[in-house]
């Protein structure tokens, strides 16, 4: 029975796995060619002799008081205890009485059966060597020979198994065939009950930013960091990078003399443009940096919702939005900042029309002048209950208010909340509108009353909304559009808890 051992050692060789997992193969793959001989039903196990190659067939009957009359397949796998003491006087409940049998005469459908077995265990044992090998490896990038490809979707051989990339994971102009050699970034590694455990992609942001580790020696030894990454695989890119060495200077260090460090990159990624952008924290100055080419003229930040109005001349407009909007796309993923790009007549427009629009609010809730309620909105006040949360010294602070003119402002502000308050709900019920639209974060009396008049009365119908449909209900001003985003999805976020509770 030695050839049984040669043939475990060249298994184990060739599929790189443990020779005392083959042959646990094998043994499982003759213990079911065995029941398929003596029955199903029959406990029998296999032993293989790891030394001389011997095999062994044993019959298992484990020793009860009574057999269960509900059970009644189970007699296969057992002996009455008084029919063991028969066999071995010492015999306890709960023992095992081993019978072996004659050797296996393999037929061609045992041995078809045990072939099956084998090969199933073999994969297995490949399956879980290949997961241990590469699971601390998620983020490195490795290079593999295509072995097949079916429908734009990849498999590729790293030399100690296969890995998958799926079509939307290589660039677009990419054309694999059997046998090209392709370097990809590990982007995860997963048990799995059939099918890859190692999938790769070459469209991952974090592929770019190692394929720089690797061509940046700077960058290697930590003098340079990545900061962050855009991409629009196979089209265009950003990368923001900081050195921590003032003589050295970021940018130039990655590009490399004559663009040979980008170019190198660039031609692996089939040509994808590659803009190299120094970090900063200023955001406003990162930002015009990341909108390059195109010229800014002013940048307008807003910290409470993390957004910024950028103003570029008539003629950089279309510069700095890119073609299908992709310069300013990839500036706010680069960022994390919401960007809107405007012209420097959109932009006088916008602020013209908040100045109008604030100013008259505070002359009708106020009964003030124009020229205060300009002084307000001058001032950064947006609405009426923000003049209320003010401490009547820093309303005083304000060119032409005094003490008095600021308790005056704050009582007749309070007097406006609670009258509004009032003809809210007055109005909220003539048009029937549900009361757990007021716990809905960012919506004014206001804008409320305006939606019911427009037929949104239920928080079904808020979260019903697109946000461009809520931003055209309450005004092109009145709300930005991550604003008009976030109240959508509290207003459907009752529909998640309905779900989660089902």
């Amino acid at each position: 029975m030695k050839e049984i051992l040669q043939v475990a050692d060249t298994v184990a060789r060739e599929k790189n796995i443990d020779r005392d997992v083959v042959i646990s193969a094998m043994e499982e793959a003759i213990q079911k060619a065995g029941r398929s001989k003596y029955g199903h039903d029959h406990d029998i196990r296999v032993e293989i002799d790891r030394k001389t190659g011997d095999i062994r067939l044993f019959h298992y009957r484990e020793v009860v008081e009574a057999f269960d009359p509900e059970n009644p397949e189970l007699e296969c796998k057992q002996i009455l205890l008084k029919d063991a003491k028969k066999i071995k006087s010492d015999m306890a409940l709960g023992e095992f009485v081993i019978d072996e049998l004659p050797p296996l005469n393999f037929g061609r459908i045992a041995a078809q059966t045990a072939k099956q077995v084998i090969s199933q265990k073999v994969r297995e044992a490949e399956r879980e060597r290949m997961y241990i090998e590469y699971k601390d490896r998620i983020g490195e990038i490795v290079s593999g020979v295509i072995k097949r490809v079916e429908y734009g979707n990849i498999t590729v051989d790293l030399g100690k198994g296969e890995a998958y990339m799926s079509r939307n994971d290589t660039l677009p102009r990419e054309h694999f065939k059997n046998g090209d050699r392709v370097r990809a970034y590990i982007q995860d590694v997963r048990r799995e009950p059939r099918g890859p455990q190692v999938f790769l992609s070459r469209t991952h942001n974090e592929f770019l930013s190692k394929l720089f580790k690797q061509e940046v020696p700077e960058i290697y030894d930590g003098v340079i960091e990545v900061k962050a990454v855009a991409r629009d695989p196979g089209s265009r890119a950003k990368i923001a990078v900081i050195s921590y060495d003032h003589s050295i200077d970021p940018v130039g260090a990655c590009v490399g003399m004559r663009g040979s460090r980008v170019q190198a990159i660039v031609t692996e990624l089939q040509g994808e443009k590659i803009d190299i952008i120094p970090w900063t924290e200023n955001v406003a100055s990162f930002v015009v940096s990341a909108l390059a080419p195109a010229e800014i003229t002013k940048v307008v930040m807003d910290e409470e919702t993390h957004r910024l109005d950028v103003i570029v001349p008539n003629e950089q407009l279309s510069l700095a939005i890119g073609r299908r909007g992709q310069n300013v796309r990839l500036a706010t993923q680069l960022s994390g900042w919401n960007i809107d790009i405007m012209t420097e007549a959109e932009e006088s427009e916008k602020r013209q029309f908040e100045m109008n629009s604030r100013s008259g609010l505070f002359m009708k809730a106020l009964d003030v002048d124009e020229v205060i309620a300009q002084l307000l909105v001058v001032e950064g006040f947006t609405c009426v209950e923000e003049i209320v949360e003010t401490p009547n010294n820093e309303l005083a602070t304000i060119e032409g208010f005094d003490e008095d003119v600021a308790t005056e402002l704050k009582s007749r502000a309070d007097d406006f909340i609670q009258s509004q308050a009032q003809e809210f709900e007055k109005r909220s019920q003539e048009l029937g509108m549900d009361k757990g639209l007021k716990n809905i974060s960012g919506l004014t009396h206001e804008m409320l009353i305006q939606l019911g008049e427009n037929g949104i009365k239920t928080v079904n119908d808020l979260g019903d909304l697109a946000g461009d449909e809520l931003q055209e209900l309450l005004g092109k001003y009145t709300i930005t559009e991550t604003q008009a985003n976030a109240i959508i999805m509290e207003a459907r976020a009752g529909w998640f808890n309905d779900e989660a509770t089902k």
